[in-house]
Parts: structure tokens; sequence; C-alpha cells
């Protein structure tokens, strides 16, 4: 396996596509191009269409994917105000690539067969596919598509994030097409495992509790009092800082493992916060909550979330064997980078710190894709790794 990153610092035009097909062919030495990524920021050239579709035949791979992107990451440099190209290529001996389109309209009803499922994106459960993914957040139901691939491939891994052209339609690349609308992805399977990180970047205040009542994203009881008044209490007992955080980076954890008697770091899917009721203190939700779930409040913070990756990373190391990788995707929210660290690079900086110099690319995103407890979310303000291994130096789980 040999992957490959670069990233041009420039307006998009055909003179720079050129470019950074010469630096990625370079890079990966004379072995052939299966798979290429690419992200790359809104243009205005007309010309870059038809670019992006001769960089897919120059490459001469068998899938390329990618999609108009507000920030850029490639190496351990990340362009945020900046215009440019993300390009990551990949050989992969012994991996199968299948790239698939899907509409809205072409998503199964939520209680159809897995089968179904998997005729559309014509990709077989039975060959342990992982995916990458991409939407356009504008025209797809990201969270129903990705209910219906965990129904229909309740092992995969999957990853992704969605475009985010600033405002301009999105455009979504896969090979030598360009659609504007849906979702794209590319179905892996064979000698590649994915391992994924997802860094929500919180830390919890409080204790875990219960809810004791709740209409689908309505929170209405906890632990038999209305919310506000639990967010009070612990407002009272946070010290001066967290007081403030408390006003503008407060969220809500929902432990995922129902089962754990005692929630862990890693085990909470964060939730946004959307509306309060100051007369009857209900506190709207950005999820369907059940009576009983467990839930605890978050902080989010620069110092929190650059712990909280740092403790992924060394979770990382210590259960697998990042020697063994040999490229990486990263998707990251808008809301993060030099907006949230106040300094440019935080995030591919540190994990090459961990990882050493892996070809490593990704964009900002408008929304990310990654697991928590085992199931698929789209999550707002996190760092979702893609980590690529063959499966033959994968650390046996126990």
């Amino acid at each position: 396996m040999k992957w490959a990153s670069a990233i041009y610092e420039g307006e998009p035009s055909p003179a720079s596509f050129e470019k950074i097909r010469e630096e990625i062919v370079s890079a990966m030495e004379g072995h052939p191009i299966d798979l290429a990524f690419l992200f790359v920021s809104p243009y205005s050239d007309k010309g870059c269409d038809a670019a992006i579709a001769a960089l897919y035949r120059a490459l001469d791979c068998h899938t390329l994917i990618g999609c108009l992107a507000g920030g850029l990451i490639g190496g351990n440099k990340e362009l945020e105000r900046y215009p440019g190209i993300s390009l990551v290529t990949a050989h992969m001996p012994g991996v199968t690539c299948i790239p698939f389109h899907l509409r809205n309209d072409d998503l199964p009803d939520m209680d159809a067969s897995p089968k179904l499922w998997q005729e559309k994106l014509k990709a077989d459960a039975g060959q342990d596919p992982q995916f990458v993914l991409l939407g356009d957040p504008l025209s797809f139901d990201m969270e129903k598509g990705l209910m219906g691939l965990d129904f229909a491939y309740p092992k995969a891994t999957k990853v992704g994030g969605l475009a985010s052209s600033g405002g301009r339609q999105n455009s979504l690349f896969v090979n030598d097409h360009i659609y504007v609308s849906g979702m794209i992805g590319v179905a892996l399977s064979g000698n590649l495992r994915i391992a994924t990180l997802v860094a929500q970047g919180c830390r919890p205040i409080g204790t875990p509790l219960s809810i004791t009542r709740c209409d689908r994203n309505l929170l209405i009881e906890v632990d038999h009092k209305p919310p506000m008044v639990i967010i009070q209490e612990l407002f009272e007992a946070c010290h001066e800082a967290d007081r403030e955080l408390m006003q503008h980076a407060l969220f809500l954890g929902l432990a995922m493992t129902p089962f754990k008697e005692a929630p862990a770091h890693g085990d909470f899917l964060i939730r946004n916060l959307v509306g309060i009721d100051p007369k009857t203190g209900h506190i709207a939700v950005g999820a369907y909550l059940r009576e009983g779930q467990t839930l605890q409040f978050h902080l989010r913070d620069a110092k929190t979330s650059s712990e909280d990756l740092q403790w992924l990373l060394t979770q990382y190391q210590l259960e697998e064997r990042p020697d063994t990788a040999q490229g990486a995707l990263l998707f990251s929210c808008l809301g993060r980078g030099e907006h949230l660290f106040g300094v440019p690079n935080h995030d591919s900086q540190l994990f090459q710190s961990y990882f050493g110099p892996i070809p490593l690319g990704g964009f900002f995103c408008n929304g990310e894709i990654g697991a928590v407890g085992g199931s698929t979310f789209l999550h707002g303000y996190t760092s979702c790794f893609g980590i690529f291994q063959e499966k033959g130096g994968a650390v046996a789980s126990s």
C-alpha cells in the first residue's frame, strides 16, 4: 500500500490542477493510483470543471471522489482563509473500490430490507465494505442516510463530511462527473481497515443524570427536575471560568453505552441545546431522546478540544499499531481550526506529532461523519479522522 498527499495554495485553475497532479505523481514514486480524494476551494474559473475531469483521467485512477470545501487540509497544513486544492491518492493492492451517488429519492424506506440498501450502493455486506462519504448539506438527508447505512452495513466503518462551499452551490466529484446534490462515496473492501477517531472536543461537568420525562427532542425532566433547575445548580457549583463557558458553550452529552454504570470519556454523543422555554424550563435538544437515557452536560473550549484529541491519539497508540498506518483523512468542522485554537494547523500538526509524516488530507466541513458508541452520526464542532491500514497491520480485538 502506498499513499501520498499534496496541497496547493492559490486559486483553482487548470494550471493549478496540473501542478498538484505533477506533485502527487512524483510522491507516488511510480505506484499506480487506485483511489483519489480531491477537495477544492470554490472557484470562479469556468475551466475548473473540465480540469477536474482531466485530472481524473490523467491520474489514471479507478476512483476519484471529492467536493468543494471552505477550508483545506494537506499534510500538516490547513488552508482556512486562502483558496487552494488538496489531493490524496492511494495504491491499494487487494482493495476493491465502488463509487456511488445517491439522491434523497434513491433512499429506501427505513423499514426496507438491508438487501435493498445494498443493491442501491452495489456493495455486498458480505464483502466487509468500509465507507468514505461526502454529502451536500442542502439537498440530502444525511442523518437518514447514515441510519440506513448502519442498518444495511452494521459492522462497516463510515467516515466523511459535508461539502462547505460558503454559500455557493456545492459540487460533489465522482470520477469525471460533477453532481450538485445528494451524497457520494466509495465502498472499499478487501485488504483494508479504516480506524476512526471522533474528537468531539468537550468535557463533562456535574454528574451523569437520567432523563425522567421527554417528548421526541424536548427535554422536560432530568432526575424529576426541570432541566433549567439542573443547569442553575451546575452554574452555582462551577468556578468563574466555567460559568462564562456555560453561557455560550454548553452542550448535552447522551450516553451511548446504556449498560455501562459509569459512562467515561468517549461514551457520550455531544449534541447542541437548540432552544429553551423560559416559562417551563424545557430544553430542545439536537437529538431524539428517550426516558431512562443517561445524560451529562458538557463544555467546549480550545483547551478542552486540544486535550480531547490528544487523549484519543494516545488511546489509539496504546490500542493499535500506529506504525502500520499508511494514510489518513481528516474531516474537521469549520468552527475548529484557527477560529477555535487561535493558531493555524492545530489538528493536523497534532496528528502528525503522534503518527509522523504519513500522508494526510481532508477539508473543513459543514458537518462531520463518524461513529460514537457503535452507531454513525452527523456531528458538529468535531474532527473525524479515518486512518487507513492493511488488515494485517491491525491489532486483534480482545
